[in-house]
């Protein structure tokens, strides 16, 4: 029975909630299976973050792995296509720590394609009515870093991996921040396991960008 690794993150920034971590949870409770579903809310931390997924590999094996985080100025849903070898922040962690010009994984390649169905999920998503678009960088924060850090551990495997951006939810994003209604939310990372599980090979569609 295959396994799906799907994690949130917690809040940050000062920030009360996280709609990636609250929304983690709620796919939990509502999933029917029959594949194994498990989840768990990261650390906002880049040695926190990174060190956990590696243990949740170590102890799950899962055959998936689904990591999700907020971007909060996007208006959609947005599956990351690649992660970058770097650690540049603007802002501190939830530890304090602010990398600059910093590797994510010394000695790494400079880059990581997700091996998720990054198209296919993004199609399913917005044939469910839910804005969602693909993304062409997951930023150099601590989302950037997981999401480096689990391709990189599952490099050359059958494990595929990547990573989903969500925005705001409505009901708790900050006055004047793009959101989508919580519920919705939800519904796109339940639909991207489901593809991620059901499609092996990625549709082929138009999914770049001019700038």
């Amino acid at each position: 029975m295959p396994t799906v690794l799907l994690t949130g993150f917690e809040p940050f920034a000062g920030d009360t909630v996280n709609p990636s971590g609250d929304a983690v949870r709620v796919v939990a409770d509502r999933w029917t299976g029959p594949e194994r579903l498990v989840t768990d809310v990261l650390p906002v931390t880049f040695e926190g973050a990174i060190a956990r997924v590696a243990a949740l590999l170590d102890e799950h094996r899962p055959d998936i792995v689904i990591a999700t985080g907020l971007a909060g100025g996007r208006h959609a849903v947005t599956p990351e296509r690649v992660a970058v070898n770097l650690a540049d922040a603007w802002l501190p962690d939830n530890a304090g720590a602010r990398p600059q010009d910093a590797p994510v994984v010394e000695g790494g390649p400079a880059a990581y394609f997700a091996t998720l169905p990054v198209k296919a999920i993004r199609a399913a998503i917005g044939g469910a009515d839910i804005p969602a678009s693909v993304s062409h960088t997951a930023g150099t924060f601590v989302c950037n870093a997981t999401m480096y850090a689990a391709l990189h551990a599952t490099a050359g495997t059958s494990v595929r991996a990547g990573f989903v951006h969500v925005p705001w939810g409505a009901e708790t994003a900050p006055e004047g921040m793009p959101s989508l209604p919580f519920d919705q939310i939800v519904d796109a990372l339940t639909i991207a396991v489901r593809v991620s599980l059901d499609v092996e090979v990625d549709a082929t569609a138009p999914g770049g960008a001019v700038s």
